[in-house]
């Protein structure tokens, strides 16, 4: 269990950011906890969960609300996208961070609907970041890869690392002739679906399995827990590669995308130009505010690889969730703030919110209403 409980700053710089938040603070007066006053004089425990791609960015994101609200406790369990979705759901989190929107695929939108008093719960981006194709290779200190060449490593069908494939992506590269360890999430993740979407969109001669949540076995490969778990495996490995949020890919390589002519990294800048070309999602509204990403761009300099993390919490808040919804509405507010965003992109390498979207975002935010 990967749990993020911080209770004080720990990250220098935060006492000036809480300078910063207590003179820019929101002009929100109805008692929510957005105004900054009022933040200082909250009190109490947040427990949610969820996106293990977010724990860097959550980590962040908690030091940073505790230097302005000293009295809370935040926790945030990264127990993957599915089990956040799964606790929001049973009402065990107030609210939950997912790699992916809800869907009635498999009745989740129906049951968040339910468990909202029967309002649709409300989505809102908070977090892009590129999903790293990370990798530890001997020898090898920079690597190209086309997406089909990704796909059939991960499909199981290149299984050599001097395999032609690969040698056409990297000319110049001295590619080892040994097995490819490739590494997947064993756990129902919302970044193998963000993974496996982008496979189905560029590669789906290749990859034919779908877009998916739980790896299917038949493609074999090496399982492991979670964000951390892959990057630890990775880094364990021997001529291994698996695909994990980048910002905690830390001293692993990281490869180059196909996108037309080029290969592009997955810098934090080159991810966040994806919603630029991307549209909103069927049943997107102006409180789900849902993307389907455009991963065949050929747009110069764009990372098509993208993780578009939400955060998925109630309209309201009443009865004996009301102190909860406080404080929730309270660290959400703190989290799309623009101080926030740049405080999630110094600390873990996020891509802030466009200044259009972060408006749209903090406006669903400040909805929330709490009685």
């Amino acid at each position: 269990m990967n749990v993020t409980h911080l209770r004080r700053a720990v990250v220098p710089g935060l006492a000036a950011l809480a300078l910063v938040l207590t003179a820019c603070g929101s002009d929100d007066s109805d008692g929510s906890g957005s105004d900054s006053a009022d933040t200082a004089s909250l009190s109490g425990t947040l427990a949610a969960g969820g996106s293990s791609a977010q724990q860097a960015a959550q980590e962040a994101w908690i030091a940073g609300f505790t230097a302005v609200a000293p009295d809370v406790t935040v926790t945030y369990d990264a127990i993957g996208s599915g089990g956040g979705r799964e606790n929001f759901i049973s009402g065990a989190f107030p609210f939950a961070g997912s790699d992916a929107y809800l869907t009635d695929d498999e009745g989740e939108l129906s049951a968040a609907t339910e468990r909202c008093g029967g309002e649709a719960p409300i989505e809102v981006p908070d977090y892009i970041s590129p999903i790293a194709l990370v990798y530890n290779i001997e020898g090898v200190d920079e690597l190209n890869l086309s997406a089909d060449t990704i796909a059939g490593i991960f499909a199981g069908k290149i299984t050599k690392w001097n395999d032609k494939a690969i040698a056409a992506d990297n000319p110049n590269a001295k590619l080892p002739s040994a097995p490819i360890d490739a590494v997947h999430r064993s756990d129902e993740s919302g970044t193998t679906e963000n993974f496996t979407d982008y496979l189905d969109a560029v590669a789906p001669d290749v990859w034919d399995a779908g877009v998916i949540e739980v790896w299917p076995k038949e493609y074999g490969g090496q399982g492991a827990q979670g964000t951390s778990g892959v990057i630890d495996a990775v880094k364990g490995g021997t001529n291994s590669i698996g695909y994990a949020d980048a910002s905690q890919a830390g001293e692993l390589g990281v490869a180059n995308v196909g996108v037309g002519d080029e290969f592009v990294g997955p810098t934090a800048e080159a991810a966040a130009k994806i919603l630029d070309v991307s549209s909103p999602a069927e049943g997107a509204t102006d409180t789900e505010l849902i993307f389907d990403l455009d991963h065949e761009t050929t747009e110069s300099g764009t990372y098509p690889v993208v993780l578009t993390s939400y955060l998925i919490a109630c309209p309201s808040y009443t009865g004996d969730e009301a102190e909860v919804g406080t404080l929730a509405k309270a660290y959400l507010n703190f989290i799309v703030s623009e101080e926030g965003q740049q405080f999630g992109a110094e600390e873990a390498g996020s891509a802030p919110l466009s200044a259009e979207l972060g408006d749209k975002v903090r406006s669903v935010i400040d909805s929330i209403t709490v009685e």
